[in-house]
């Protein structure tokens, strides 16, 4: 959905042309807990959380929310994950199933922020706080293992139907219903769309690698996986 298009799109103060606009359809919270992941083995995940109707977004991340594996989730650089709710009819469709809000393991599922839509580096304004895309979602396999449908995660991944991740740049209290308006993007944009085709399905040339690698407001670890891609490129 191009939300231009659907003129949802109003004058934006800092930038030249419009900003975008969307709406927290969900806001879900929660600690890692085990789960049960079929053929009596057990894990520990915090994508299993809990809708509320309202929360404080840290810049840490939200009270009562936290990650198993702070490896590859969670962080200052990843305080927030959001995934599009425009997604959620495409895979009830395919897969013959109700999918809730959350069912991805985001916090915040949203309206109007699709990945080819929004930028590394755009700021939101949402609710009292303002956060910053930091970097494309690249979707682990514990999507699957929480249904107890391990195609799901591959057509999660293999769409590039994943959200993306925020950090915090002001903290306060988020609300279900919130509007979402973009205050702030960079100059020369480069979208969650551009950086799963090019990192997430391997299909970036080098000089769209490095691109990408300087992206200043992106994440540190997603600019690790960059430059490592280009190092092995030779």
């Amino acid at each position: 959905m191009d939300f231009k298009e659907k003129g949802s799109a109003v004058a934006d103060p800092f930038l030249e042309g419009v900003c975008l606009m969307g709406q927290v359809l969900g806001l879900a919270v929660g600690k890692p807990k085990e789960m049960d992941i079929g053929r009596n083995k057990t894990m520990m995940t915090g994508i299993g959380k809990e809708q509320v109707e309202g929360a404080m977004l840290r810049f840490a991340g939200f009270d009562g929310d936290a990650s198993f594996d702070l490896k590859h989730h969670g962080g200052l650089d990843r305080s927030v994950c959001i995934f599009p709710k425009e997604h959620y009819s495409y895979f009830e469709e395919k897969f013959n199933r109700i999918l809730l809000p959350g069912a991805f393991g985001e916090n915040l599922t949203v309206s109007g922020l699709l990945e080819q839509d929004v930028a590394i580096g755009d700021v939101f304004q949402v609710g009292e706080v303002r956060i910053q895309v930091s970097e494309a979602r690249n979707p682990c396999a514990t999507i699957g293992k929480y249904h107890f449908m391990p195609a799901l995660f591959k057509e999660v991944r293999s769409t590039s139907r994943t959200g993306f991740l925020c950090r915090t740049i002001s903290e306060g209290k988020i609300q279900k219903g919130d509007e979402i308006v973009r205050v702030r993007r960079e100059v020369d944009p480069i979208s969650v769309a551009f950086c799963n085709e090019k990192v997430l399905h391997r299909m970036g040339k080098r000089e769209e690698l490095e691109r990408i690698s300087q992206i200043e407001p992106l994440a540190a670890r997603y600019r690790d996986e960059v430059l490592e891609k280009l190092r092995k490129m030779g």
